[in-house]
């Protein structure tokens, strides 16, 4: 009998180690799941500020390239707005001096 109890008692002990190995073994997974997803979060994190610069360089550079586009196309109407006043001048001239 005592050596059933001590059988007993050996066993329950083995399942005892086995439960608190199992418990550090979800406790150090947890752990490093909580480490990934941190990690995982922080890249997400760095992706989108990079993103966001991107876009942010991406939008500075198409104003540039409109206010470019707008100095040029005012340059060219006012270019011809002095040639229509010039040629009017001209005509009015022709017209008033024989």
């Amino acid at each position: 009998m005592s050596e059933l109890a001590s059988r007993e008692a050996a066993l329950d002990a083995q399942i005892e180690a086995a439960r608190e190995e199992a418990r550090r073994e979800v406790e150090a997974a947890e752990a490093q799941a909580a480490r990934i997803l941190a990690d995982a979060q922080a890249r997400a994190a760095q992706m989108q500020a990079q993103h966001d610069q991107e876009l942010g360089q991406e939008a500075e550079q198409i104003r540039i390239e409109a206010r470019a586009r707008a100095g040029t196309e005012t340059q060219a109407i006012h270019e011809r707005a002095q040639a229509r006043v010039q040629q009017a001048a001209e005509l009015i001239l022709r017209a008033v001096l024989p």
